[in-house]
């Protein structure tokens, strides 16, 4: 038999790890159901694999697929985690969603997780979509999977601290100018239709500390060479997470 203790309320907020998956769920929903981002996240890669990959303008050595298909699963990376993510809250808190989570009992740190965890989401369809296009064109993927999946988290986790850290201090217009601008420079700064090898020697030392040169770099060593543990790489790609989410924690701003 049951009584009103029962149904007494419990006030209080829910734990942490609670509020960051529901919150996640929502983050990825919305990133889903918007066809913007769904150009930006999974057409424009596709499209970008098929065309490096068909049309003769880069030569390489061995098939051509084979050496475009890890930077596009870098760009995807790149699209989702820092120039969707960024313009995304950028526009959040130009609307006030961000104001209305802040009086919620969601901290701030607990956001960026939530946040971090749908674009991962979100990337596990898009690896999908874009290996299964790339196998289909004849791509033959080698190396370790761990070390592939270890180079999408820590390359998430650096284009999410960078895209919340622009979002969260910029208006949303100049937010949507800014991901938009970097995203167009790293797409051809960072290896990932064209060798860095191309460029002038003096300037590819700065180049390979980028996030999207590491990322692609250690994408390709794994997954067109077979090589082992990409250490390089994923040094770079730990630090620009480490200090880009660390900074985007203090500065961000809800309104």
């Amino acid at each position: 038999m049951t009584t009103t203790l029962d149904f007494a309320p419990r006030p209080g907020a829910a734990p942490l790890p609670r509020m960051v998956l529901a919150q996640a769920g929502a983050e990825m929903r919305a990133m889903l159901r918007n066809g913007e981002q769904l150009l930006l996240t999974l057409i424009i890669p596709v499209l970008l694999l098929v065309g490096f990959s068909r049309a003769p303008l880069i030569n390489v050595s061995g098939a051509r697929v084979d050496f475009v298909t890890p930077g596009v699963l870098a760009l995807a990376v790149m699209s989702t985690a820092f120039t969707g993510q960024a313009i995304a809250t950028g526009f959040e808190r130009r609307y006030g969603v961000l104001k209305r989570l802040g009086a919620s009992p969601l901290s701030r740190p607990g956001l960026l997780l939530a946040k971090t965890a749908a674009v991962l989401g979100v990337e596990v369809i898009q690896v999908a979509v874009i290996s299964a296009v790339a196998l289909a064109m004849g791509w033959s993927p080698h190396g370790n999977p761990l070390w592939i999946a270890l180079l999408i988290v820590l390359g998430t986790a650096a284009f999410s601290g960078l895209g919340l850290l622009i979002a969260g201090t910029l208006r949303a217009e100049a937010t949507l100018a800014a991901a938009n601008l970097v995203y167009l420079v790293l797409l051809g700064l960072g290896g990932v239709v064209f060798p860095v090898a191309r460029f002038p020697e003096g300037v590819r030392p700065i180049l390979e500390l980028l996030p999207i040169t590491a990322l692609t770099n250690g994408m390709r060593s794994v997954l067109a060479s077979g090589g082992g543990f990409p250490a390089g790489p994923v040094l770079v790609l730990l630090a620009w997470a480490v200090v880009t989410l660390a900074v985007a924690s203090r500065t961000f701003r809800w309104e």
